[in-house]
């Protein structure tokens, strides 16, 4: 982003296309996946198991399944973590992708397969160069 203004920031926000607010919806992996696919974030998907890390005390390391991914609010649903309305109605509590750790993937698609593997080739080739780097020096 060029701007320092808050105002344009937002506003940069506020007017990104689908294809690239998905990539704001990325959240950690947990340590057991991390050591498992070599790479440290990834964008959630529906049908990935969550565990909340931030929030109230009633939500703190919640652990569910992501129901619903919405780019527009940047947020998402996670299935049995909702609030009662006036009427009694239950209705999802909507939580930002970084304020949750990802603890199971979801790998029915192989395109997401593929993802994984490019991400974790090009983490190993970033630590060669800096290692490279660092040896050099």
């Amino acid at each position: 982003m060029t701007s320092h203004k808050p105002s344009k920031q937002r506003l940069l926000l506020y007017n990104l296309p689908n294809h690239q607010r998905h990539k704001l919806l990325t959240a950690k992996l947990s340590d057991e996946l991390q050591q498992q696919y070599g790479i440290k974030r990834l964008p959630i998907r529906k049908g990935d198991t969550v565990k909340v890390m931030r929030g109230d005390k009633d939500i703190f390391n919640f652990e569910g399944k992501v129901i619903q991914v919405d780019r527009k609010k940047g947020r998402i649903a996670i299935e049995g973590l909702t609030r009662k309305k006036a009427d009694g109605t239950p209705v999802y509590r909507w939580i930002h992708a970084s304020k949750v750790m990802i603890t199971k993937l979801d790998l029915s698609d192989p395109k997401r397969k593929e993802i994984i593997e490019r991400k974790r080739k090009a983490r190993e080739e970033y630590l060669k160069k800096k290692e490279q780097t660092t040896e050099a020096k």
